[in-house]
């Protein structure tokens, strides 16, 4: 079995998140990390291949500095790295992303995508759906819970209080809730056979059946109006109450939200 797992490297929003001119996120100027959901996805696909022995291969879209996610997932278990960087992709939205990974993962041979449901940066979780879309591929979103039968991948889908049970013929795409799993750690010598290991780098002329007006900025049809690292919250609104007034005033505002 062949799984390859799409993986993002983030900002670390805990360390706060700087924009260029164009309301683009500045990445080489953040500290980063593997997005957690990506990760979630990762430690599936790794426990499958202790199940199983499935090849593992992590795939990434970014800046060269987001080799170092692929060496991350390298040191957890993954077998190969590819890395698809190029200045003509920057500034993607979600549709020109997916339009890109589509073109990479089109030179592989898969039987399972896992991606992350979301990236923090984002939270569209618009990329996983759209590259099945563009491969002809079913799709299970919300995967809280990954098995596989035979040519067949079943999976526990989140849904509100419950979840539901999907079942898909391979090749699919299934995208990853971060409550997944608990993604295992890096090994000494799995760090160290991470960083002997050749990454692949791949740029656009690498892409497969792909149009340049779907890529990067240009090809992104989202624009920014907006960025900002902080959402400023209002004063709100104070009020001097006895406590019986308190309570009636709250019912009040629960009932004027439709709370209650």
């Amino acid at each position: 079995m062949k799984i390859v797992v799409c993986v993002k490297q983030v900002p670390d929003t805990k360390g706060g998140v700087k924009f260029n001119p164009d309301g683009t996120l500045d990445r080489a100027a953040m500290l980063t990390i593997m997005n957690p959901d990506d990760k979630a996805g990762l430690e599936a696909a790794l426990r499958l291949k202790d199940q199983y022995g499935a090849e593992v291969t992590v795939l990434t879209m970014g800046l060269p500095k987001a080799d170092e996610v692929l060496r991350e997932a390298m040191a957890m278990g993954a077998d190969k790295g590819i890395l698809v960087t190029d200045r003509v992709l920057g500034g993607a939205d979600t549709w020109a992303t997916s339009t890109t990974i589509a073109g990479a993962l089109r030179n592989l041979d898969y039987d399972l995508i896992i991606t992350g449901r979301q990236a923090i940066d984002g939270d569209t979780a618009q990329v996983g759906p759209q590259i099945a879309e563009h491969l002809g591929l079913p799709v299970i979103s919300y995967a809280q819970d990954i098995k596989v039968e035979g040519d067949s991948v079943i999976v526990e889908r989140q849904f509100e209080d419950g979840y539901h049970v999907l079942k898909a013929k391979m090749p699919c795409l299934v995208t990853a809730l971060s409550e997944l799993n608990e993604p295992r750690y890096m090994t000494p010598g799995g760090i160290f056979d991470a960083f002997d290991k050749e990454v692949t780098v791949w740029g656009r002329a690498d892409l497969k059946d792909v149009d340049d007006s779907n890529l990067g900025l240009k090809g992104s049809p989202t624009k920014i109006a907006k960025a900002s690292d902080k959402v400023r919250k209002g004063a709100g609104e104070k009020v001097a109450l006895d406590t019986d007034e308190a309570v009636s005033y709250l019912i009040g505002k629960f009932k004027e939200k439709h709370i209650i």
